[in-house]
């Protein structure tokens, strides 16, 4: 009979490293094309090959590392294919939740959304990167639970992934933070006041910022592309 109390403890460490991981490359710590194998990561962590295989599985299914039987596994490089698709849908998603939102608005979503950005506020006068990424996630999030849609945030979370590394670069220039939480502000005034043209313009605009961002990156960083 299994040790379960083993199996739980091997889940626990590959959600550790899976985290750890993820973090690292998310960041761009770990860059696109960089190599990384099993047996360097179990030595730094400690732990057997397991579960830093596991996380490693998970990582690919995220279509972060570039797994390759008997070659080296590398972090993958951006794909604009992916980047255009996730894109798509991402926009296709979120616009049925701005029109569903502004049909329900009420002042509780407005003084719950107002909280967000008072916190994204602060991020932006610390320089805290890290933390305004955060809440710009839970910006939508919030906005997708009081939508009454709160499940299409699985959709949108997964898209937003594929282009979080470029949103690091991104976010690193005060100038584009300062223009995403300008857009978070202008998308609380429209759903406030149940414009559902100007929201879904507004929300269309928000999300084509990374266009720009993406074109820029690929002139300046061609290697981080497949």
């Amino acid at each position: 009979m299994p040790d379960r109390s083993t199996e739980r403890d091997t889940r626990s460490t590959a959600d550790v490293v899976f985290d750890q991981l993820y973090e690292e490359i998310a960041s761009l710590h770990l860059l696109p094309g960089t190599k990384i194998s099993e047996a360097e990561v179990a030595r730094r962590f400690g732990v057997s090959r397991q579960p830093i295989r596991d996380a490693f599985r998970r990582l690919g299914d995220l279509n972060l590392l570039n797994i390759r039987p008997q070659r080296a596994t590398v972090v993958r490089r951006f794909s604009m294919q992916e980047i255009e698709n996730a894109r798509f849908l991402r926009l296709a998603v979120e616009l049925e939740v701005i029109e569903a939102a502004c049909a329900i608005w009420d002042q509780t979503c407005t003084d719950m959304l107002r909280e967000n950005i008072d916190a994204q506020k602060a991020a932006l006068a610390q320089h805290d990167t890290a933390t305004f990424h955060d809440l710009d996630y839970e910006f939508h999030l919030l906005i997708c639970q009081a939508s009454g849609k709160p499940l299409a945030f699985d959709t949108i979370q997964s898209c937003k992934r594929s282009v979080d590394r470029l949103c690091v670069l991104s976010m690193s220039h005060d100038e584009e933070r300062d223009r995403v939480l300008a857009d978070h502000l202008e998308l609380l005034d429209a759903l406030s006041a149940h414009d559902v043209p100007r929201a879904r313009a507004l929300l269309r605009h928000h999300v084509s910022r990374i266009d720009k961002v993406i074109s820029e990156i690929h002139h300046a960083h061609s290697d981080y592309f497949q």
